[in-house]
């Protein structure tokens, strides 16, 4: 049986007019932002750090520890940029949140820019979220009307502007610095690291980059305090004294060949078993899972055996994942050759390599074209040695490229050739063709 939990981030949605600051306001909003207000930022920031909350973008960074970084004796100003690209396939949490409640987001920027002494906030929103900017814009034009944004905010010396920035629909801008480089104006290339963006940031200055959903649970956390949030989740491992602990809910997308794809809200922890049987209504048409990605594509490939794998920040990684990412679930069924799915992943990634490092640029391109002559029937064995040979030679993690979009189409490459070898072997030796249908994960 699975523990009952009550939402949190997702209370209010299928409310009546959820998007409007008077429906937020009725339901308590922006109380939080007044608390807030009547504290040194600096204690604002102690109580975000004591919760534990770790970023909900995919590092999964200490958000206070990152507040932190910020330089005590800069003159300003100092920007906050909000991440809203969320082009990570699978990924629809941030989605959701901007779309059906987006005051919960607007207060804990408020609060966030409060905290880091920011005057200016960016909220980075995908381009294809249309809905989203419609929305974000009317509930911004609601904050200033009340006197929640602009000169004073409720009757204090704090001021603030938040601007709605759309995005070019590139993958590499959901990376802080690509983000960055495309909100001045530029090409979303990477920069190199350091100066880091706590230092250098937008328009070269201190700037903190935090995920929609990271500053959503901001504002429970400052309504309902720390050890609240420390309630739900996974605590620290006494016996690693690196182990942060996954405090708090997270929101769990899963979509795929189930039942019931859709958006949860859970404890982080739960096991993607749990999480497919009990919540997303199990493996459709009656089939098995081959294998699961735990959070985005390019986390990697859990197969059908992990599938107790817990999904806090360390689990994944427990399993030879990256990580848990976005938290985002594919589910993949029995029936799905992991040829198909690896070749549609490399594929993404070849599209969406900014094309700054050579081991990426070069690396993604030849294993979509190495995979495409394997699913054309002409592949040979040595194409799984080359194949992982190439996954090994680009990443930040061997110290090959500037940012983490290498690691991201290398993990699934490495997972794939190493849990799911035989799907490969029997591809390459029987001299199948694949079928040219539309592909699990495509984006």
């Amino acid at each position: 049986m699975t523990t009952p939990f009550e939402p949190v981030l997702l209370k209010r949605l299928g409310k009546p007019d959820s998007v409007t600051l008077a429906s937020y306001r009725r339901d308590g909003g922006y109380q939080a932002l007044a608390k807030a207000l009547a504290m040194p930022r600096t204690r604002v920031i102690d109580i975000v750090r004591e919760s534990g909350l770790r970023g909900r973008g995919g590092a999964g960074f200490p958000c206070g520890v990152k507040w932190g970084f910020l330089p005590e004796d800069h003159s300003g100003p100092i920007y906050l940029c909000v991440n809203g690209d969320e082009s990570e396939p699978g990924t629809f949490n941030n989605r959701i949140l901007l779309e059906e409640d987006p005051h919960q987001v607007l207060e804990g920027i408020i609060i966030g820019s409060y905290a880091t002494r920011a005057q200016v906030a960016y909220l980075y929103l995908r381009y294809e979220y249309g809905r989203s900017y419609r929305v974000l814009e009317s509930a911004i034009a609601e904050l200033y009307d009340a006197g929640l944004l602009g000169k004073n905010i409720l009757g204090s010396e704090y001021s603030l502007d938040i601007y709605l920035h759309r995005g070019a629909g590139a993958y590499i801008c959901g990376e802080e610095t690509g983000l960055i480089e495309s909100l001045e104006g530029k090409r979303a290339w990477p920069r190199i690291k350091p100066p880091f963006p706590a230092v250098e940031g937008a328009f070269r200055k201190p700037t903190v980059i935090n995920n929609v959903e990271t500053l959503a649970c901001v504002t429970h956390i400052l309504a309902r305090g720390a050890d609240w949030f420390k309630t739900m989740g996974v605590p620290k491992d006494p016996a690693n004294p690196r182990d942060l602990g996954s405090y708090g809910p997270k929101l769990y997308c899963v979509s795929g060949h189930v039942e019931k794809p859709g958006l949860f809200e859970l404890p982080l922890g739960i096991t993607a078993r749990e999480l497919i049987d009990h919540h997303a209504g199990g493996v459709w048409k009656g089939r098995q899972a081959k294998a699961v990605v735990p959070g985005g594509i390019s986390m990697g490939f859990l197969s059908a055996s992990e599938l107790d794998t817990p999904l806090d920040f360390a689990g994944p990684g427990r399993v030879g994942c990256l990580g848990l990412g976005t938290a985002a679930l594919i589910v993949i069924d029995d029936q799905t050759s992991m040829v198909d799915v690896l070749y549609n992943t490399c594929r993404f990634f070849a599209h969406e390599s900014c094309g700054q490092c050579t081991p990426c640029r070069e690396g993604t391109a030849w294993s979509t074209k190495i995979l495409e002559r394997i699913r054309a029937g002409h592949g040979q064995l040595r194409d799984l040695d080359l194949l992982m040979e190439i996954a090994q030679s680009m990443g930040t993690i061997p110290g090959t490229t500037i940012c983490g979009l290498a690691d991201g189409a290398a993990w699934p490459m490495k997972n794939a050739l190493t849990k799911f070898r035989a799907d490969f072997e029997d591809h390459i030796q029987s001299g199948k063709k694949s079928s040219t249908r539309t592909l699990v994960g495509a984006h």
